[in-house]
């Protein structure tokens, strides 16, 4: 077993852990944030994107001691009560949502780009999502989210 300090969703968790422990599982199993999804296991699918350090990074390719030190959100930490965070209104206001498995991925990949602040056309923001699979909305809903939000720029400094 290891010690670990890592922040998950503005919270210092300081755990022991199996070194071979992934982050998914850490985050599943021993936190009780079941918003990050397992689909593949190999790191293709996206569903279980979550930010480090700001940074989109796959939970099902991590160990969780390689997150010692540092800042991790999952989708838990975009809503406020029952205040949808910008992204997630945005999903819902263009129907980018059908069986859910792949939103939470989705959605932590939307949030790394539109902090960015970084303008793009449609398809960039295809490629954007390109790592991230769904198989109900053939994309178009999702896109259009993300197209409002990059125009928009609706996540100001309260979203950040």
């Amino acid at each position: 077993m290891k010690t670990i300090e890592v922040t998950v969703n503005g919270t210092l968790q300081e755990v022991h852990v199996e070194p071979r422990l992934l982050l998914s599982d850490f985050l599943r199993h021993q936190l009780g944030l079941t918003g990050t999804h397992v689909g593949c296991e190999h790191g293709v699918c996206g569903a279980c994107t979550v930010l480090i350090n700001g940074k989109a990074t796959r939970s099902c390719l991590t160990f969780a001691i390689q997150t010692d030190g540092s800042i991790v959100e999952t989708v838990e930490s975009l809503a406020n009560g029952t205040e949808l965070h910008p992204i997630q209104q945005a999903l819902q206001n263009h129907r980018g949502l059908q069986c859910g498995f792949c939103t939470p991925g989705i959605l932590m990949t939307m949030q790394e780009f539109v902090r960015s602040g970084i303008k793009a056309d449609r398809e960039q923001l295809r490629e954007l999502l390109s790592g991230n699979l769904c198989r109900c909305t053939g994309y178009e809903t999702i896109l259009d989210a993300l197209e409002e939000l990059v125009n928009q720029n609706e996540l100001g400094a309260q979203h950040g």
